[in-house]
């Protein structure tokens, strides 16, 4: 085992360590940060070579696999069709994340394609996500009760952990509801409308995030996305009228994988220690999770670059493709023994018990 190996597995430690407990009040590693910056300047820009084949190819993969799953008659092949679609569309739907931060213009017609091809068949129209992520990133809010994506779950009862998981198998039946039944019902009932736009359009854990209403362009680009979501909604409720059951729930249970196994995603993107306050930078850093090679799962699990979670919050512009390369060039300057280290693991397993036995403490 190399020094690195050793430092990942001693990082997954019970909540009761020191560390553990100043999260929030852990001042700012200067150097790791000016280095985060200096060392990857060169990585920052996004390369369509890589975007659109890997997007793509993704996408085709899918929805082959997914009418391989529909039409096929032996259960092997729906249940590998199944996993197939389950893979190539999570991975597909990841480049959501992307969008976020993607600089404009960066990548032309990139985020249109991407709706058209991934979001509104899936019912995740990246409206549902550009600007509520970046609230996570914002340095006053990452970890408070403002952020809409961050839940003290290591705090929390015991069980939340599985109440948390087991939402998402839901997930396909609200989006058919809010997009097929309330989006119409919204446009003719204003203060149905209200509520619709604070809290149901956004992509978020936080059951008490509200959201703005969108104004200007952004306006514009929610309003073409959520059009096409509903009228796709719309479609997926009166399909078994013309097509039978079997299309709509084989969907419906491939959505519901990806949604859990995004959620199993999520739990382990941080590890959820902070009580509500305000964190620097190296805290929010400390608070977030790498998980880097030699885990050879985390690219199914954590793909388009999530498994260097905790170096994208360093780092939110860095184009997914950059980030490896920048980890381990960080990972070179900095040393083993680094703050660096502190926040990469060895895999999804140890970090989902070290957050079970944190929420069985007594506080």
């Amino acid at each position: 085992m190399t020094a690195i190996e050793n430092t990942m597995d001693q990082r997954v430690a019970p909540l009761d360590t020191p560390a553990g407990k100043t999260l929030a009040t852990t001042p700012d590693d200067m150097a790791m940060l000016r280095a985060a910056v200096d060392l990857t300047r060169d990585l920052a820009t996004a390369r369509a070579a890589i975007y659109w084949p890997d997007f793509l190819a993704c996408a085709l993969v899918g929805y082959a696999g997914l009418a391989v799953a529909i039409m096929a008659g032996p259960a092997w092949q729906i249940v590998l069709g199944g996993i197939v679609a389950v893979l190539a569309l999570y991975r597909a739907s990841g480049f959501i994340h992307e969008l976020t931060h993607i600089r404009q213009g960066a990548l032309p017609g990139f985020r249109f394609a991407w709706n058209l091809l991934v979001g509104i068949p899936l019912l995740l129209p990246s409206f549902m996500y550009e600007g509520v992520h970046t609230q996570h990133h914002a340095k006053t809010r990452y970890g408070t009760a403002d952020d809409p994506e961050y839940l003290p779950l290591a705090l929390m009862k015991p069980w939340s952990l599985p109440l948390f998981i087991v939402t998402a198998v839901l997930a396909p039946v609200a989006l058919l509801l809010r997009f097929g039944v309330l989006t119409p019902l919204s446009l003719l009932v204003p203060p149905l409308r209200r509520i619709v736009v604070e809290r149901a359009s956004a992509l978020s854990i936080n059951p008490d995030y509200r959201r703005r209403t969108p104004e200007g362009a952004f306006a514009r680009m929610w309003a073409w996305q959520e059009a096409g979501a509903s009228l796709w909604a719309i479609a997926l409720l009166a399909s078994p009228l013309a097509f039978g059951w079997r299309p709509l729930l084989t969907g419906m249970a491939v959505l519901s994988a990806i949604a859990v196994l995004n959620q199993l995603r999520t739990l382990v993107a941080h590890l959820w220690e902070n009580d509500g306050a305000a964190m620097t930078v190296t805290g929010q850093y400390l608070d977030s999770v790498n998980v880097p090679p030699p885990a050879l799962l985390a690219p199914l699990w954590a793909p388009v670059g999530l498994r260097y979670h905790a170096l994208h919050h360093l780092l939110p512009s860095m184009p997914y493709h950059s980030l490896g390369e920048a980890h381990r060039r960080l990972l070179a300057h900095l040393g083993a023994d680094s703050t660096y280290t502190q926040a990469n693991y060895g895999g999804m397993l140890p970090l989902v018990g070290r957050i079970a036995r944190s929420t069985m403490i007594t506080r």
